[in-house]
């Protein structure tokens, strides 16, 4: 999956364009705001775009696991059925069988908790992404909001716009933040 697009470029020079045009001196601190924001973004996006890469890679192994999981179980069935079948036939096991009866289960169990593992993994890269991909968002709309300022010449506007910026900075710290299951 690829990683959340941030289309600023323009946007960009536009402001720098305007900032160097006008006469306020305040607009040149709207371009320079909007370079970091889009600086800020473009990092959540690379690190959105790996967060989601890792997490579907850690959910196929964790398909992959239970799968092996499963095919664990159907020989141990099997197996299972092939003893009892002798047993009420009054016939002697096969030497070593009862043994890999044993073994599966205990392997299945191991499998089970690595797919387990697996499974979490996922699910922790999935959370993160979806906090990058939030701070993208915010950055996005910070920057379309400090435009929207200058093309009016509203002062407020910039102001709103940094505080989306705020919350997609303080989305992108709190992703970057180690998480734990």
């Amino acid at each position: 999956m690829e990683a959340p697009e941030v289309p600023t470029e323009t946007i960009q020079e536009h402001l720098e364009h305007h900032a160097h045009m006008s006469e306020e001196k305040w607009i040149s601190w709207v371009a320079l705001s909007t370079a970091l924001l889009a600086a800020f973004a473009a990092i959540a996006a690379l690190l959105a775009g790996e967060h989601i890469n890792e997490g579907m890679i850690d959910q196929i192994r964790a398909s992959d696991q239970w799968s092996f999981y499963q095919a664990k179980g159907i020989k141990a069935a099997v197996l299972g059925a092939k003893l009892d079948l002798l047993k009420s036939a009054n016939q002697a096991n096969a030497a070593g069988d009862a043994e890999k009866l044993s073994s599966y289960v205990n392997e299945q169990k191991e499998i089970e908790k690595e797919a387990r593992e697996k499974q979490e993994s996922a699910e922790l890269h999935l959370c993160v992404h979806a906090m990058f991909a939030r701070s993208v968002t915010m950055f996005q709309i910070a920057i379309a909001v400090a435009a929207i300022s200058a093309l009016t010449k509203r002062r407020a506007f910039w102001f709103v716009g940094l505080v989306f910026g705020a919350i997609g900075l303080a989305l992108l710290i709190a992703a970057l933040v180690p998480h734990h299951t």
